[in-house]
């Protein structure tokens, strides 16, 4: 499965879940930015062909990943190295 469309793609981050419910959004657009080839190469790291289906646990964070059309759901304790990093990145975006 191929995630990388040129010149750039489209990634949104939604975190649900916690002890509160709360939902945050955010999305990034990269085909304008100068470090459009280091989200490239972050998205492949995060190797989202292999992420599996998540195990509900109460009070955790659940996240929704989407590039260019395509959807993974991780479970906060699995989230961890390269999709870690980009969920954060996307998440704390300005």
């Amino acid at each position: 499965m191929t995630y990388l469309r040129e010149p750039g793609m489209h990634i949104t981050v939604t975190r649900t879940g916690g002890f509160a419910g709360l939902r945050l959004q955010r999305s990034v657009d990269t085909a304008q930015r100068a470090d459009a080839s280091e989200w490239d190469e972050l998205v492949k790291t995060a190797r989202l062909d292999s992420v599996s289906r998540p195990k509900n646990k109460p009070d955790r964070f659940t996240y929704r990943v989407e590039v260019d059309g395509r959807t993974v759901t991780v479970a906060e304790p699995d989230l961890h190295g390269p999709l870690h990093t980009l969920v954060e990145r996307v998440l704390h975006q300005e």
